[in-house]
């Protein structure tokens, strides 16, 4: 009976590490490697902390290629510009780190980031460490901090994915409103839809 426990540990043990990698950061959670340098599409080396704003920072793990990520890309930047003009800082991480030789390497980002106008860094989460630190699933998936650095918001951007004509609530954009305001977030958490970050 000892062999077979024995035998099976190693299973648990690696089960058990798998689950946690999928952990999602909790609200009220300080971020994490807030000071990890990352490489910016600029080809400069830039910290979330060097990102953020007075009122704080929107974090969202993104790519190039995702079709959720194409699709929402006018949402995307609607909020993004929404966050800036906010005093709150924007930082997109890239954690495809399965596909750097292809799509979502930097100079492919760097295109990307070009085509689309991006105002804001866009960075290679390389070995997916901070996606893996934020317990971070899917692309798009937002992130939104108080100037404290704590987590007030995790999920989607809003309600429909899919369908942009058919919002009913836009998640993100309340919390920026209710976190430059000074005010409690209403809706601290909601379900990302999107593509699996492709880890190695």
């Amino acid at each position: 009976m000892k062999k077979i426990l024995f035998a099976f540990a190693p299973l648990v043990i690696a089960a058990g590490l798998a689950f946690n990698i999928g952990d999602p950061l909790p609200i009220g959670s300080a971020m994490p490697k807030a000071d990890l340098k990352m490489k910016d599409v600029s080809g400069k080396d830039i910290s979330i902390q060097d990102v953020a704003k007075g009122k704080g920072v929107l974090v969202m793990f993104s790519c190039n290629t995702c079709p959720y990520v194409v699709k929402n890309q006018e949402r995307t930047k609607a909020i993004a510009s929404y966050a800036l003009r906010n005093d709150i800082g924007v930082i997109l991480l890239n954690s495809n780190e399965a596909q750097r030789g292809d799509d979502d390497g930097l100079d492919q980002m760097r295109k990307y980031a070009e085509s689309q106008n991006f105002k804001w860094n866009y960075v290679v989460d390389q070995n997916s460490e901070m996606a893996n630190a934020f317990g971070a699933n899917r692309t798009p998936e937002c992130y939104l901090f108080n100037k404290g650095l704590t987590l007030v918001y995790h999920g989607a951007i809003d309600d429909n994915p899919a369908e942009a004509d058919n919002v009913h609530r836009q998640h993100l954009k309340e919390a920026i409103s209710e976190l430059a305001a000074d005010k409690t977030i209403t809706v601290k958490e909601s379900r990302s839809v999107g593509c699996s970050i492709k880890r190695n």
